[in-house]
């Protein structure tokens, strides 16, 4: 196996890197956070969602999410969960490719600058 000169090292990386950050200039929707998708008991007596499971209302769809520290929950109806379905994968997406760059950058860091001992 031939070992790679740091150029070739730091080329690559930067080329990664250049990767990544084409990938999150594609990202339009993001957002952290879960959503929830419920079905719910009305508690009329003569509603057939007391007794049958698979009649219960719904679907309902909640967003809960951190804001300025705290947990948020809000209602979203079905269109706006579809784009946070999407935007959450999103951010899932951004932080790996994050994640990613920051061990590109160590990579490119070693090769330009050797440790020194």
């Amino acid at each position: 196996m031939t070992q790679r000169s740091p150029k070739q090292i730091a080329r690559a990386a930067r080329a990664r890197i250049e990767r990544i950050r084409d990938a999150l200039a594609h990202i339009d929707y993001l957002c952290s956070g879960t959503l929830l998708e419920r079905t719910k008991v009305c508690g009329k007596p003569n509603c057939r969602c007391a007794t049958d499971p698979a009649a219960r209302h719904g679907p309902y769809y909640e967003w809960g999410h951190m804001r300025a520290g705290k947990l948020v929950h809000r209602q979203v109806s079905a269109e706006q969960a579809e784009l946070l379905r999407q935007a959450i994968d999103n951010n899932r997406y951004a932080q790996q490719l994050l994640r990613d760059w920051e061990t590109e950058t160590e990579q490119l860091i070693d090769a330009e600058l050797p440790r020194t001992r």
